[in-house]
């Protein structure tokens, strides 16, 4: 059974009065942000606070943004050393006629059987959001575009992208693909952080292929904004996943179901310049400090300490901030024997009922099986506990 635990949490409250009153303040309307997407999620990059939430589990078809978990594969194929920098792929009829220039689709022009290097193919979809460059890479690496994306849905669910599946590696309208903008967050976070070397490309201003010189199609980029792509469905809007830095704060945001290319426009930098400039940061608690205790069943002792073990980090508005609150969560009855260092909890953060975080918690110390009188009392404990 989940319980949430209240009791036994270290002065958490206490801890956001003398910061302030912690708060999200961060959530839909009552963010002192009014937004028109139908879908958003924002988070901060370094703390991992949820900045803005609006149906951030509601699917949509990414469209182009598809393309993101293509590049993710070919990065992890790449670091993974399965293929490498001077891997060469031909381009087949289908990717030219289905993402070449007989589409009128966005397109790198690789001519019609010649052979692409992959990194030449990566920069033609990052920068030029090629289909033909996803086709090409798409059938060199599963054999066909099906395949490929096949992969795609897999890979994404061990990002634990659970929401998210792919039938094509371009985006190209179908009945099946689908995401969210939280999905999408979470990809753009490990896209930054796993494949640094690479994210530049993100950022590239431009890109010439088969004679043919290409603008950077996100138009979202500059004034912090350095990835990381653009999507339309038809019937289901204007999407953006979108990454910046200033002053040495990143964030991480996802808007859909935006009514055109002008609004998006002006909505992801709205949103933007909002989430650098209207929170702070404030600590709650340092590694490896003490946050609270659950009971134990079965053990040498009754209960156990639980600790953080990297320091916790919030960020909360600059204006109006409301009150933190937190829960303990942990699979009740917690049984003995415990190692020490075992992940037995996790803790919720809240304003009000939004969730800012969720981080996990450790156990202080290892915890024998208990004697048969320490059984019996701990089972009349936490019979008691239960029904109360």
């Amino acid at each position: 059974m989940r319980k949430a635990i209240y009791r036994h949490l270290r002065a958490l409250l206490v801890a956001a009065a003398c910061v302030a009153a912690v708060t999200s303040g961060a959530f839909a309307q009552s963010a002192s942000i009014a937004v028109k997407a139908q879908q958003a999620y924002m988070i901060d990059a370094e703390t991992g606070t949820v900045l803005l939430a609006i149906d951030e589990n509601t699917p949509f078809p990414p469209a182009s943004l598809a393309k993101l978990m293509t590049v993710e594969v070919v990065m992890d194929a790449l670091s993974k050393r399965q293929i490498s920098a001077e891997t060469s792929y031909p381009v087949s009829e289908y990717a030219w006629r289905t993402g070449g220039a007989p589409s009128r689709t966005s397109t790198m022009f690789a001519a019609l059987k010649s052979s692409v290097g992959i990194n030449d193919l990566l920069t033609g979809i990052i920068v030029q959001n090629a289909n033909d460059g996803c086709l090409v890479v798409a059938e060199g690496m599963a054999g066909s575009d099906a395949a490929f994306a096949k992969r795609m849905t897999e890979r994404a669910a061990a990002l634990g992208m659970t929401s998210s599946s792919f039938a094509n590696s371009t985006g190209l309208p179908d009945q099946v693909s689908k995401t969210t903008a939280r999905d999408m967050v979470l990809l753009a976070k490990h896209i930054h952080e796993t494949f640094g070397e690479r994210y530049g490309l993100f950022s590239k201003p431009d890109f010439e292929w088969n004679r043919i010189f290409q603008r950077n199609k996100n138009s979202l980029l500059g004034n912090g904004i350095d990835g990381l792509g653009l999507g339309f469905a038809e019937g289901h809007g204007f999407s953006s996943v979108v990454s910046a830095e200033r002053d040495g704060r990143r964030i991480y945001l996802t808007l859909a179901g935006l009514p055109d290319d002008k609004t998006r426009q002006e909505e992801a930098r709205r949103v933007v310049e909002w989430g650098l400039t209207a929170f702070q940061k404030r600590d709650l608690f340092q590694k490896d400090e003490t946050v609270g205790n659950i009971g134990v069943y079965g053990g040498s002792t009754a209960a156990i300490d639980l600790a953080v073990h990297e320091p916790v980090s919030i960020l909360i508005p600059i204006s109006n901030p409301d009150r933190l609150s937190g829960r303990i969560v942990y699979n009740w009855p917690l049984n003995a024997p415990l190692e020490a260092g075992y992940n037995a909890a996790t803790l919720k953060i809240f304003s009000g009922e939004k969730l800012l975080r969720e981080v996990p918690l450790y156990t202080t110390a290892a915890v024998e099986k208990g004697t048969l009188t320490q059984n019996a009392a701990g089972a009349l404990k936490e019979l008691l506990f239960f029904w109360l």
